[in-house]
């Protein structure tokens, strides 16, 4: 299943991604740093409000290297469920900075995942867990945003 979200910063492209490439604890929601178990990894929450009650789930992020062009920054990110993997589905995406003009930059990502336990979750996809998906991918991009407009605006 596919899912983009994306959002527009009223920041420098160059300033965005720079604070994006530097430390992603700066930015990553919810980040906890664990190196005592399965060598350093990034852990985070991810979820979704509904009817103003949060709700999350442990994910171990994995980023990749960047790519750089000249107008746009891509950065491949995976996460999986830490714990009660099989009833969650993996998540392979792309976080995507671009300039928009000397003051905008937008924000986006696009994720690829496949639902949990076979043709029954694909079923409750369509159902519903889609709707979850999209959810969690746009609490997520908001997050970071939050996180990277911070960033820049105090670094």
């Amino acid at each position: 299943m596919f899912v983009r979200y994306y959002l527009e910063l009223p920041l420098p492209f160059e300033d965005v991604e720079r604070a994006l490439l530097a430390d992603p604890g700066a930015w990553v929601p919810g980040l906890a740093r664990d190196a005592e178990q399965r060598g350093e990894r990034l852990l985070a929450e991810v979820g979704f409000t509904v009817a103003e009650t949060r709700i999350d789930k442990r994910v171990e992020i994995e980023l990749g290297n960047p790519h750089r062009m000249p107008t746009k920054t891509i950065l491949p990110m995976s996460w999986r469920a830490a714990g009660a993997e099989s009833l969650f589905p993996a998540l392979d995406a792309d976080l995507e900075v671009a300039g928009l003009g000397p003051n905008r930059t937008q924000l986006s990502i696009s994720a690829r995942y496949r639902p949990p336990m076979g043709a029954l979750g694909r079923v409750l996809d369509r159902a519903l867990l889609h709707r979850v998906a999209e959810a969690t991918i746009k609490d997520f991009l908001d997050r970071v945003g939050e996180a990277l407009q911070s960033r820049v605006s105090t670094g």
